[in-house]
């Protein structure tokens, strides 16, 4: 598969092509199990209809482009588009292209959508990375029909995502903090302000803009006990982030402080934390 062009959010497009990409999709079948109470409230959210054109932007492995492909059913098209090689190529191998689910491999902030084609536009987590929001929706708005709707999900303040917070803080006991990220700077909380999304959506053209915060508790070890859940905070995340390329030793001992971090959590086969989000919704008048 070709590589996604150079652009603006040239960043973003070399982390998800790296080994970041790879392991999100090495473990597609654990996050889309993980993620899938916040795939039920998109899907809720969304309202597709048969017949629909939809977008699912940053699609990643294709769990809600195929979620979407169902409602629309037969008659409609769900165009999956992400800047990840690794995922894609998970997507194509669980849902193949034909007919009614395509995959693309392009950014959305300025692949050049024939105008007017869509109903939907929908994304799971896929829009906080754009190094200029307010641009990439508004080239996204482009490709909706008069009266389509967006739909996405996206984080709320890291307080109120202690699912990602508790093994970074951990992991902090041992290595040096992470980069502060500025308000304006991508990053999986770049969206947590309400009014910040308002005026990109607002600068962007869209109208009835509507965001709802949820309340979730998600079971981070999908099943597998205490030492799943430290295995995936060692592997995706922003612990894995701030331990990557850290030695060995150093590696284990923060293993073992997220493993004392996580252990009030653990009940049985699970561990469950509280986690946030913000449900957005708008239109194209």
């Amino acid at each position: 598969m070709a590589g996604v062009p150079e652009t603006q959010n040239a960043d973003q497009i070399a982390y998800w092509n790296g080994p970041g990409g790879q392991r999100w999709a090495d473990r597609q079948r654990v996050q889309d199990e993980l993620l899938e109470p916040v795939s039920t409230i998109l899907l809720d959210r969304a309202r597709a209809m048969p017949g629909e054109r939809i977008i699912d932007v940053g699609c990643g492995c294709g769990a809600t482009t195929r979620a979407f492909a169902e409602q629309v059913g037969v008659s409609g098209y769900v165009l999956g588009i992400d800047v990840s090689a690794p995922m894609l190529e998970r997507a194509g191998q669980i849902a193949p292209q034909a007919g009614r689910v395509e995959f693309r491999l392009a950014d959305a902030a300025e692949h050049p959508f024939r105008p007017a084609r869509f109903d939907l536009i929908a994304s799971r987590f896929g829009v906080m990375f754009f190094a200029e929001p307010a641009s990439a929706f508004a080239n996204l708005r482009k490709a909706l029909r008069p009266l389509g709707r967006l739909a996405f999900i996206c984080w709320r303040e890291p307080r109120f995502n202690p699912w990602l917070m508790a093994p970074l803080q951990a992991a902090y006991k041992h290595v040096p903090k992470l980069p502060d990220l500025g308000p304006e700077d991508p990053g999986p909380f770049s969206f947590a302000s309400e009014e910040r999304v308002h005026r990109i959506l607002g600068q962007a053209g869209f109208s009835e803009i509507a965001m709802e915060a949820c309340e979730l508790a998600l079971d981070i070890s999908v099943g597998g006990g205490l030492d799943a859940a430290v295995r995936s905070a060692l592997q995706i995340g922003p612990a894995s982030r701030a331990l990557d390329g850290q030695p060995a030793e150093v590696i284990a001992a923060a293993e073992n402080s997220i493993r004392e971090a996580l252990a009030p959590f653990a009940q049985k086969q699970t561990v469950v934390l509280p986690a946030s989000i913000w449900i957005v919704t708008a239109r194209n008048l």
